[in-house]
């Protein structure tokens, strides 16, 4: 083994949850601030939980809604620009003829 390579390794530091629980382990770090432990994460707990940070779902609905009246107007300007005159394709030699 190297030496003077490996950082320092502490034996015991707290690792503080933001749910205000905490408890000691080993890491290189002096101490460990998480936002979810094993007292507060719904997998362990049992309890289901919904949290909207911000609206994110608000703001999804209107996104989507968005969207839909913009496909709207898409199919809407299609439909108007195929039921009038189909446009006549012409050939490269009509194209070119004026040259």
């Amino acid at each position: 083994m190297q030496t003077k390579i490996h950082p320092k390794y502490f034996e015991e530091i707290t690792v503080t949850c933001s749910c205000g629980n905490s408890f000691i382990t080993g890491s290189t770090k002096q101490s460990i601030s998480v936002e979810v432990c094993a007292k507060c994460h719904p997998f362990y707990t049992g309890e289901q939980r919904f949290l909207d940070t911000k609206g994110t779902v608000e703001t999804f609905l209107k996104k989507e809604q968005q969207a839909k009246k913009y496909k709207e107007k898409l199919r809407e300007k299609k439909a108007s620009t195929s039921s009038g005159k189909a446009k006549e394709s012409k050939s490269l030699r009509e194209l070119l003829g004026g040259i």
